[in-house]
């Protein structure tokens, strides 16, 4: 007996459930009525109320949603049309269903292609698999109703390979909750069920009374789909009293299987619900068809007003053969590209659901790809951190500044490399820091020292003494493009110069226009390709030796020149060398520079000691944590466990948890949730490598109060730690 697992209450599916916008709203709505007319034996009306649900969770692009409604229209191909069918629309819904992670929709689906696999197959190993994977994500989120409904149906699954002790187990567990439930549904599966074990275990007076317990049910909600069950429970009855060799019970029961099986599969509602399930796969061809249509209606009236002005009888007759020719070569043509447009949508859809998997893969890859490098890099930021705190003598070493350096700007292009997309949508935002463009070319210079010497090339700096010592500006985002325009320069170069100028161009109130330009006397690039260098993946063969690279470089070095608000430009000759050139303006407004000092410098300096709990599962990451906040005079506790950390803080006090989300036995987000339901107040702050647009609401939902972004500067982690201590 198939437990058809529809929704009756509305869920809201997306995080932060209490702000659905209306459109979710409407699409659960007809969700909603869907499932009402599928249990109330509609099968049209519940199509044609999944087919807008679907048309509609498409348009907002909800998966959880979509997933319902090919869910429902599953549920009505399975029950009155065509079972495989059903599968399809099964199968279909459990993807997008994996898709949007919600655990609830898995589940039904999951319990729907069992009872496929179970009841119309026979399949017993397919159907078990289904319902065990239903039964994982009902104890995943621990709804005892579902976790009920999945292990009636494993236990339905045995019984009906006749391997009734199996089946019993799952009975026994949860016999207590289906009797004090009150869910006729269940009931009905569940005293139908026992009826047919204790049948075959030969105690015909047992397995009675619980066959017509489920009788009873049953006749309390005749005409809906409870009269679908029913059937199966008069056909268990009929085989019991034919085991027993009443017969005349055993026909009594048949009879009523037969009558009521025609009752609700009658012929006139199996032909409408195959109507209504052909009707909802051509009616996205109709639109095409009405165009086409309308197209020759008015073909039809021209031809039709031409006739008017023919005035010889012979002239007439020929302009009617010519009508009737064209009609016959319109309906070809329109019975020809109705063919072809069937074809074209059906090659559309697949190509859209296949973009959809590859969007998906890819958003998977760039967060996977983005945590796994920043995670080893805060590690090289926080060792070259901790050996400039413990050897002082090493501030000023050339090769240490130069390796943090490198490490803070393999970081920033990881970033723009990995969030390229971004970039071009300009939801990269420019910050404001302050530095000295010397000192930068400088780190720039020594860092790249190693190419110059490579190719025997002299590097030479031109800097304007009227720049101001100080400016406000992303420097992070200059130094890549210099690094970016350097470099380049230096590896087409053999035994000549590459020349940085930054030159003051002229000052606009507070406002400092710079010219900076970066020319070498290498191997130049061809007119013909000098449009091309700023496309991606693009790499311009030169006639000197073979460079390799990515084919990034110039791309990210022009969206950034534009995200400063300027353009790059490049003059070249093949033999004589290249200049790349633009012009940045950056602030040097003195109110600004000691605001922006001082939201840097946070002074922790207290006599209080503060306790930090933080919880990580890196070993070098705990070290450079650690090492961070013990330098500042705070008192550190490390675990690498969230269910340790949730007993800690049960038994001790700490003013401030850093917690990393992506670990191995419980994430960041579900050890927070855990500490809020036992009321515990200390705020949390995400310590993580992943992207922050990428889990900003997760987090926030989740009770963490802020995210700081590994790797970090410390001046940023005190001042998050100050303003939630001080609050």
């Amino acid at each position: 007996m198939a437990l058809k697992r529809i929704w009756l209450i509305v869920f809201f599916i997306s995080f932060g459930w209490g702000f659905a916008q209306p459109t979710e709203k409407s699409v659960n709505d007809l969700l909603q009525k869907a499932g009402n007319a599928f249990y109330q034996l509609d099968g049209v009306k519940s199509l044609e109320l999944s087919k807008k649900a679907l048309d509609q969770a498409k348009a907002i692009n909800n998966k959880a949603l979509v997933a319902q409604a090919y869910n429902m229209i599953g549920l009505n191909f399975d029950e009155f049309y065509d079972p495989v069918k059903g599968l399809k629309y099964y199968l279909r819904g459990l993807k997008y269903a994996e898709k949007s992670k919600n655990d609830t929709v898995q589940i039904w689906l999951c319990n729907n292609i069992g009872n496929f696999y179970s009841y119309r197959k026979n399949d017993l190993k397919n159907s078990i698999d289904y319902y065990k994977r239903g039964l994982y994500y009902a104890e995943k989120i621990k709804d005892s109703s579902e976790i009920m409904y999945a292990k009636l149906s494993i236990a339905g699954a045995y019984f009906g390979a006749n391997k009734y002790r199996q089946g019993e187990t799952y009975m026994r567990g949860i016999s207590n909750f289906v009797i004090k439930k009150d869910d006729i549904e269940a009931k009905i599966h569940f005293y139908s069920m026992y009826g047919d074990y204790y049948s075959h275990l030969g105690n015909y007076t047992k397995a009675e009374s619980f066959f017509d317990q489920a009788i009873q049910l049953g006749k309390k909600e005749s005409g809906s789909l409870l009269d679908a069950y029913m059937i199966d429970v008069y056909s268990d009855y009929s085989s019991h009293f034919k085991r027993k060799k009443d017969f005349k019970n055993a026909l009594f029961y048949a009879d009523l299987h037969k009558s009521l099986k025609e009752k609700v599969y009658n012929e006139e509602r199996t032909r409408k619900v195959k109507l209504a399930g052909s009707q909802l796969e051509i009616e996205d061809y109709q639109r095409q068809i009405d165009k086409i249509e309308d197209e020759k209606s008015q073909q039809s009236k021209d031809l039709k007003e031409s006739k008017l002005i023919v005035l010889l009888f012979v002239i007439i007759l020929f302009i009617l053969l010519l009508l009737l020719f064209s009609l016959y070569r319109n309906s070809m043509f329109r019975d020809k590209t109705y063919r072809e447009l069937q074809q074209a949508y059906a090659e559309l859809q697949e190509a859209k659901e296949k973009a959809d998997e590859a969007s998906q893969l890819k958003t998977q890859f760039v967060s996977t790809i983005s945590h796994e490098l920043r995670t080893p890099l805060y590690g090289v930021v926080g060792i070259t951190n901790i050996i400039l705190d413990e050897h002082k003598e090493l501030a000023h070493s050339p090769h240490l500044n130069s390796l943090k350096f490198s490490a803070r700007y393999l970081l920033s292009l990881v970033n723009d490399l990995l969030q390229i997309n971004k970039i071009e949508e300009n939801k990269i935002v420019l910050e404001n820091m302050i530095f000295n463009i010397p000192d930068e070319i400088n780190t720039i210079v020594d860092s790249l020292d190693f190419i110059a010497k490579k190719n025997n090339n002299t590097l030479v700096k031109n800097i304007d003494p009227a720049i101001p010592e100080f400016l406000i500006g992303d420097k992070l985002r200059l130094s890549q493009v210099f690094m970016n325009l350097v470099s380049n320069a230096l590896k087409f170069t053999k035994d000549g110069t590459v020349t940085v100028t930054a030159q003051l161009q002229e000052v606009v109130e507070s406002r400092y226009f710079i010219h900076f330009s970066i020319a070498d006397t290498g191997v130049g690039i061809a007119p013909e390709d000098q449009k091309k260098i700023f496309e991606k993946f693009v790499q311009i063969e030169r006639k000197e030796g073979d460079y390799q690279g990515t084919g990034l470089g110039l791309s990210i070095v022009q969206k950034l020149v534009e995200l400063f608000g300027s353009t790059i430009q490049l003059e070249s000759e093949i033999g004589k060398g290249t200049t790349f050139s633009f012009t940045l303006a950056f602030d040097a407004d003195e109110k600004k520079r000691i605001e922006i000092i001082n939201n840097i410098d946070v002074d922790l300096s207290t006599v209080q000691v503060y306790r930090i709990l933080v919880v990580e599962d890196n070993k070098i990451n705990q070290i450079v944590t650690k090492k961070i906040l013990e330098s500042h005079h705070f008192k550190c506790t490390i675990l690498d466990d969230g269910y340790a950390a949730i007993d800690l803080l049960e038994k001790e006090h700490f003013d401030l948890v850093l917690m990393d989300i992506n670990m191995p036995i419980i994430n960041g987000f579900e050890t927070t949730k855990l500490i809020r339901k036992k009321g515990i107040e200390t705020p949390v702050v995400a310590l993580t490598a992943f992207d922050k647009q990428e889990i900003t609401e997760q987090a926030l939902s989740s009770g963490i109060n802020d995210i700081i972004i590994k790797p970090f500067e410390p001046s940023k982690l005190f001042q998050v730690i100050s303003t939630l201590i001080e609050r």
